[in-house]
C-alpha cells in the first residue's frame, strides 16, 4: 500500500503542471498566515487599548476562533472598535477558509490528483500474450462500428489514444486501448506491432504518412492498411510502405453510382465469398416485373438464387410468392458465369437512358460522376459553389451552378425525366430535404443517398431514399473485410454478411423448422458443409454438426440470432 502510494506521489510530483500547481497552492497558504499573524497582531493591539492583557496564543486562539466562525465567546471586546474590528476578521474568514481554501485546494492539488489517478489507469502497454491484434491508431468515425465487428468476431484490437486522460476513459468504458504517441516507435513496440494481424492508419494524409514510416521502422512486414482523403496521397502512402490504401469517398462515390438504375439493365456486384458472387439488379423495363420471385425461374434457368429484395430502402426476405416491382432490386447470389448469363438476358431491357443527376461537387459527386461516365451514363451535376463546379466541369455532361432546392434548376437538370438521383453532399439534413423535394417531384425515380452521421439513416429511409450508404459503413466494410482476410460484401447501410458455425441446438432440423428467418431476421443465403459452399439451400435441407451458416441482416438481427440459438 505504501509502495503504491509513494509510486503515485512521485508520478504525481513529476508532472510540471503539477508543480505549478503546488506551487499555487502554497502561495495562497502562506498568505492566508500572513493574514492570521496580522489578526493576533492587531488583536494585541485593541486589547491593549480596552485594558486587557492575553498572550500570544491567546491571540492565535481567538483569531482562529473567530475566523473560522466558532464563536466560543470566551475572549471577547468590550469596545465599539473590537466589535468592528471582529466583524472584519469573521467576514474575512469566511472569505477565505470556508469559501477560497476549499476552491484553491481542490482546483490546484485534490482536482490534478485525481486526474492523475485517471491517467495511471490507461494502460501504457499491450499484454504480453496479445498476438493476431488489430492496431487502430485514431478514434475516427470509422472506429466505433469496426470495435463492434473486432468484438462480434472476436478479433483482439487495440486503440491508441495519445491523451492519457481519454485513454482512460475509454478504458473505463471497456475499450481495448493503449496511451502513447502515434508517432513513436516506442509506442508501437509496446503495441506488439511484430506479432499484429494488422495496423489501421486512420487519421489525416500527412499523419498517416508519418505512421505508416514509423511502423515500417519496427516492422516490414505487418500489413498496414492507410485509408486516404485526397487522391494525390494514395502514391506517397504506398511509397510510404502502406500495404492497402483506402480512398473511401472515392470508393463511396463508386458505390452510389452502382446502386442507380441508368442505361442497359444488368447486373450490379455488390461483393463476394469463396466463388459466389452477390449482386444486384433492376426489373424495371424487364419482363420479370409483375413476376413472383418463384415465377422467375432463375434458379432452374441458370442456378442463380434470389436472397433478398430491396425495396423502399430495406432488404426484404425472398419469399417465393414475393412480387417484384419495378422500383425493386433483387440481390441475387451465384457464379461469375451465372451473373455473366443474368446480363445477357437482361442487356435487351433498357431501363432509362436520360441523365443521372447528381447532387454535389466534392470528392463523393466526383467519383460518381467519373463512374457513371465510364458506363456510358450520361450526368447532369448540380453544384451550389461556382469554383467547385467549374474545377470538375470536364467529368458530367451538363453542370448546373445553383442550389440543388431550386425547383428551376431540378427541373432544368431533368428531374421529371431521369432515373435516378445520387445526393452526395456532407450535409445530411440537406440530404433528407432533397430526397423529400426529389420524390414528389419525380415519384418513380431512383435516389441513392449518402448519409454523414448514422443517427440520420432512418430519417432519410423515411424521407423515401431508396438506398442509404455511409461513409463509415464502407470504412468499417473495407477495413473489417481486410481483418478478416475476406472479399468485401457491401450490402447496404446497417445490412450486412454474417457467416457462424451452426448452433448445436439446430443440428438435424431442417432449414424451414430451424425458423431462423421467422424468429429472427436472417436470411440464410450459403452452408458450407465439409469445404463445399451450397447457395441458397432449399426448405428441407437438413442442418448438421460442422455446418458453417452464410447469413444477411441487420446487426438487431445477428443479436436475435445468439440470443435465441446460443443457449444450444
Amino acid at each position: 500500500m505504501l509502495k503504491t502510494l509513494g509510486a503515485q506521489l512521485g508520478l504525481f510530483m513529476t508532472e510540471p503542471q503539477l508543480r505549478t500547481n503546488l506551487g499555487a497552492l502554497a502561495r495562497f497558504v502562506a498568505f492566508l498566515l500572513a493574514v492570521i499573524a496580522l489578526f493576533t497582531f492587531l488583536f494585541h493591539v485593541i486589547m491593549e487599548v480596552e485594558g486587557q492583557d492575553h498572550s500570544i496564543l491567546s491571540g492565535l486562539y481567538w483569531t482562529l476562533v473567530t475566523m473560522t466562525t466558532l464563536g466560543f465567546g470566551d475572549i471577547t471586546f468590550h469596545s465599539d472598535l473590537g466589535r468592528g474590528f471582529s466583524i472584519f476578521v469573521l467576514f474575512t474568514g469566511v472569505i477565505l477558509l470556508l469559501v477560497v481554501l476549499p476552491f484553491v485546494f481542490i482546483r490546484y492539488f485534490y482536482a490534478p490528483w485525481l486526474e492523475a489517478q485517471i491517467r495511471i489507469r490507461a494502460p501504457r502497454a499491450a499484454p504480453d500474450d496479445l498476438r493476431d491484434h488489430v492496431i487502430l491508431c485514431d478514434y475516427d468515425s470509422v472506429a466505433p462500428g469496426l470495435i463492434e465487428q473486432f468484438t462480434l468476431h472476436r478479433i483482439p484490437y487495440i486503440l491508441l489514444d495519445p491523451d492519457p486522460e481519454r485513454a482512460a476513459r475509454r478504458h473505463g468504458d471497456g475499450i481495448s486501448v493503449m496511451y502513447g504517441e502515434v508517432d513513436n516507435i516506442a509506442t508501437y513496440e509496446k503495441a506488439a506491432v511484430t506479432r499484429a494481424r494488422l495496423v489501421v492508419a486512420n487519421l489525416d494524409d500527412i499523419t498517416n504518412t508519418n505512421v505508416v514510416l514509423t511502423i515500417r521502422e519496427v516492422s516490414a512486414e505487418v500489413p498496414i492498411v492507410a485509408v486516404a482523403s485526397s487522391e494525390d496521397a494514395t502514391d506517397l502512402l504506398e511509397m510510404a510502405g502502406a500495404t492497402h490504401v483506402l480512398g473511401l469517398r472515392r470508393q463511396l462515390g463508386e458505390q452510389l453510382a452502382n446502386r442507380i438504375n441508368a442505361g442497359h439493365a444488368q447486373t450490379h456486384p455488390i461483393g463476394s465469398f469463396r466463388d459466389l458472387v452477390i449482386a444486384e439488379f433492376p426489373v424495371m423495363n424487364t419482363p420479370l416485373v409483375g413476376k413472383t420471385i418463384r415465377d422467375t425461374n432463375l434458379r432452374e434457368l441458370m442456378g442463380l438464387n434470389i436472397v433478398g429484395v430491396w425495396e423502399q430502402a430495406s432488404l426484404q426476405p425472398s419469399r417465393p410468392d414475393r412480387v417484384l416491382t419495378d422500383q425493386c432490386l433483387p440481390v441475387v447470389i451465384g457464379t461469375q458465369s451465372q451473373m455473366a448469363e443474368l446480363d445477357e438476358l437482361l442487356y435487351i431491357y433498357d431501363t432509362n437512358w436520360n441523365p443521372v443527376i447528381v447532387i454535389g461537387g466534392g470528392k463523393v459527386g466526383r467519383s460518381a460522376a467519373r463512374t457513371l461516365k465510364k458506363k456510358g451514363v450520361p450526368v447532369h451535376l448540380i453544384e451550389r459553389k461556382p469554383e467547385l463546379a467549374q474545377r470538375w466541369a470536364d467529368i458530367p455532361d451538363r453542370v448546373f451552378v445553383g442550389d440543388a432546392a431550386n425547383r428551376e434548376i431540378l427541373e432544368e437538370a431533368g428531374i421529371h425525366d431521369t432515373p435516378a438521383v445520387l445526393l452526395t453532399t456532407n450535409d445530411d439534413a440537406m440530404n433528407v430535404y432533397l430526397t423529400v423535394y426529389c420524390r414528389r417531384l419525380n415519384p418513380k425515380l431512383r435516389i441513392v443517398s449518402r448519409v454523414t452521421h448514422e443517427r440520420n439513416v432512418k430519417s432519410i429511409q423515411r424521407a423515401g431514399a431508396d438506398l442509404v450508404l455511409s461513409y463509415a459503413t464502407l470504412g468499417v466494410e473495407a477495413i473489417a473485410s481486410l481483418a478478416r482476410d475476406r472479399n468485401m460484401v457491401l450490402l447496404g447501410e446497417g445490412v450486412e454478411l454474417y457467416e457462424v458455425d451452426l448452433p448445436r441446438s439446430l443440428s438435424g432440423r431442417t432449414l424451414a423448422a430451424s425458423g431462423i428467418g421467422a424468429r429472427t431476421g436472417l436470411n440464410v443465403i450459403a452452408v458450407e458443409r465439409d469445404g463445399v459452399l451450397m447457395p441458397s439451400p432449399r426448405a428441407g435441407e437438413i442442418l448438421g454438426p460442422g455446418d458453417r451458416l452464410f447469413m444477411i441482416g441487420t446487426g438487431e438481427h445477428f443479436q436475435a440470432f445468439k440470443q435465441e440459438f446460443s443457449r444450444g
